[in-house]
């Protein structure tokens, strides 16, 4: 049988536990189809990573940088990716699925975190980073059987909240490099310049979600669709802020900062495995992961949105060239090999777990 073929109704069970059972099937053969594309695409980074550098004269010595890395270190960073992924498994289980739904009608008591991993996994593959996961994600909890609106607004707030932590982070460590209280870079343009956007950008989603929540309270928009994304969206920002202001926010929170801490950590580990001398400042190094990761947003392959602006924000800094491709290069293939073999793994369990119960789901 494969994923996406739904196994015999037996008798007696009912067109509610079979409409379940389908919709499981489907969203797990969703998950098996993007994880496939996933190892694809990680074998053409690397191939085209490895070509890219031997074929370039001037990024010859990053190749060398990456062909005498530290395996102990690489393993090392490995292990930090696995637990920084597990801090979004967190955040996910706190603000997607609080209540465990997904755990209910014979899928599995750990079936959120499974979805989780496979949402990570699935989303190594679509361009956009972490909206392209959000896609993911969505698409399997709507087949799951979660309304469309609880989906949009759930996935949209745990969205928000990754990006708010990392703004916060920007707004914080730029102050602390701008002032000097942090070593490895003083320029207002890198570090004061960021940290006053990223503050006015809080700021501003915030207040405009009070006035859109505002608005449709007292007057109906024209157009129904526009009004309900209106409506999704301003209670997203409004449900991010009660997670980062409310103590029982506390474990959504956490995870949202354990994800972004210990990728942050993976990166500076990577620097130490190519044996960059020297390793640029731990300040350093979180905001030219935060303003860098913005061209992971770019719908380009490969991650070379990611690659070229933190490559780019480092040199910036002053860090020398070879390291900074070599280390970010390092980076990120550990962050599309982790998720991918997390939720391979993940997809494997769920897959086991539909079928023993299939009789009953189907």
């Amino acid at each position: 049988m494969t994923a996406g073929d739904a196994a015999e109704a037996p008798l007696g069970s009912s067109p509610e536990e079979s409409a379940h059972g389908r919709r499981s099937w489907r969203a797990l053969g969703h998950a098996e189809h993007h994880l496939r594309r996933s190892a694809l695409k990680l074998v053409g980074y690397v191939v085209a990573a490895y070509l890219v550098l031997k074929l370039i004269p001037a990024l010859e010595q990053a190749l060398t940088s990456l062909e005498h890395a530290s395996w102990q270190l690489v393993l090392v960073a490995v292990a930090v990716e696995t637990l920084s992924e597990m801090g979004f498994v967190v955040s996910w289980q706190a603000v997607v699925d609080p209540d465990n739904l997904l755990g209910r009608e014979g899928r599995g008591r750990r079936m959120d975190t499974r979805v989780a991993w496979a949402q990570l996994g699935g989303g190594t593959v679509v361009p956009g980073g972490s909206w392209g996961g959000l896609g993911v994600g969505a698409w399997m909890l709507h087949h799951f059987g979660m309304p469309v609106k609880l989906v949009a607004q759930r996935e949209l707030t745990l969205s928000f909240l990754n990006t708010a932590v990392d703004a916060l982070a920007l707004v914080l460590f730029g102050l602390l490099l701008a002032s000097g209280i942090l070593s490895g870079g003083r320029d207002l343009l890198l570090t004061l310049l960021p940290a006053a956007l990223a503050a006015a950008a809080l700021a501003a989603a915030v207040l405009v979600a009070r006035r859109a929540a505002a608005r449709a309270g007292r007057e109906p928009v024209k157009h129904a669709r526009i009004g309900v994304v209106i409506a999704t969206l301003s209670e997203a920002v409004q449900s991010t802020q009660r997670l980062l202001l409310h103590p029982r926010g506390y474990r959504a929170l956490l995870g949202a900062v354990a994800y972004l801490v210990l990728d942050v950590l993976v990166l500076w580990i990577a620097f130490l495995a190519v044996h960059a001398d020297p390793v640029p400042g731990f300040g350093v190094i979180v905001v030219a992961y935060i303003i860098g990761a913005l061209g992971g947003s770019l719908p380009l392959p490969g991650g070379i949105g990611t690659i070229g602006g933190m490559a780019g924000v480092f040199i910036l800094f002053g860090v020398a060239h070879d390291p900074a491709i070599s280390a970010v290069l390092l980076y990120q293939a550990i962050g599309l090999l982790v998720p991918l073999v997390g939720g391979g793994l993940a997809y494997a369990v769920i897959r086991r777990n539909l079928r023993r119960s299939a009789p009953l789901l189907a």
